[in-house]
């Protein structure tokens, strides 16, 4: 057994370890609140976006655009988004099976510093490793897909997609591929974008409308927003779930370390009354001694 000094610092020890935990649990707390507000505030962007390309697509052939041309995959472009940091629980690795689920030619642009390390591990084949901040900075995103539109335009990629934690709830993080070029059927496209956006079907709308400097410019200019708008999305999204994760591991790590306490505390009283009874033991035999 154990001496009482050891317990004692043992029981410091993960007593200093649950305050850590709950401060980290505070913090991410918090940054999960702010991550879930950037990404509803987002909603009516995407809603005004989306009627926007539904309208124009009426007026315009959709063939034209190299977004819409279907060629043969011989190898794929995927951003992938995951963390910065650990400490979140399985967010990462279930990331990382499904990435390993990938047996075709791929090219990666990663989000995040655990994704770049295990692209390396693995030894796949990474084009670009970019870092954005916690507050998501549009400019930031915007640069990773811009960077993977142009891949796929010069040939390098056949598709973009991406891979990140889709946020369902503060308990639920699921690992998702959406993908985002070509883009096989322009109205469905938006219709997904509508109804992630939250928005309710537009009416059609008989009105004459003069666009400048016409229908085909406003349509190539829409689609690059389009998808750099889908990224943004995704990546708040994932910020939210890494700070979920986060918080539920870092309150799970509390509540253990609690429990180890109290385990530590009743082993220290135990051996501190196993000691005293010893002693008495001792001084009992030595006076019937005597």
């Amino acid at each position: 057994m154990p001496s009482t000094r050891d317990i004692r610092r043992r029981i410091k020890s993960v007593k200093n370890t649950r305050q850590i935990t709950k401060a980290m649990e505070l913090v991410a707390a918090s940054k999960m609140k702010k991550a879930q507000q950037a990404a509803l505030a987002g909603r009516p962007y995407a809603q005004l976006l989306s009627e926007l390309l539904a309208t124009v697509a009426t007026r315009v052939d959709e063939s034209f655009h190299p977004f819409l041309v279907q060629r043969p995959v011989k190898t794929r472009g995927i951003i992938l988004v995951t963390s910065d940091k650990g400490l979140c629980g399985p967010l990462n690795g279930n990331l990382f099976k499904l990435v390993m689920e990938i047996k075709e030619p791929a090219k990666f642009a990663v989000i995040g510093r655990k994704g770049a390390q295990f692209l390396a591990r693995t030894r796949r084949d990474l084009l670009a490793d970019f870092q954005v901040k916690d507050r998501v900075p549009f400019a930031d995103v915007k640069a990773v897909a811009e960077f993977m539109v142009k891949q796929f335009l010069d040939g390098v990629v056949d598709t973009v997609e991406i891979i990140w934690p889709r946020f369902r709830n503060t308990l639920i993080q699921e690992p998702s591929l959406l993908p985002l070029l070509p883009l096989n059927n322009l109205k469905e496209a938006v219709a997904s974008l509508r109804a992630r956006a939250g928005a309710t079907a537009v009416k059609p709308d008989d009105r004459q409308m003069l666009f400048e400097p016409n229908p085909a410019a406003v349509f190539s200019a829409l689609l690059p927003l389009y998808i750099n708008r889908e990224v943004y999305h995704q990546v708040l999204d994932a910020k939210a779930s890494e700070h979920s994760a986060r918080m539920v591991a870092m309150k799970t790590a509390k509540d253990n370390a609690t429990k180890l306490i109290d385990e530590l505390t009743l082993e220290y009283n135990k051996a501190r009354q196993a000691s005293i009874t010893q002693e008495i033991l001792e001084i009992a035999a030595a006076q019937y001694a005597q």
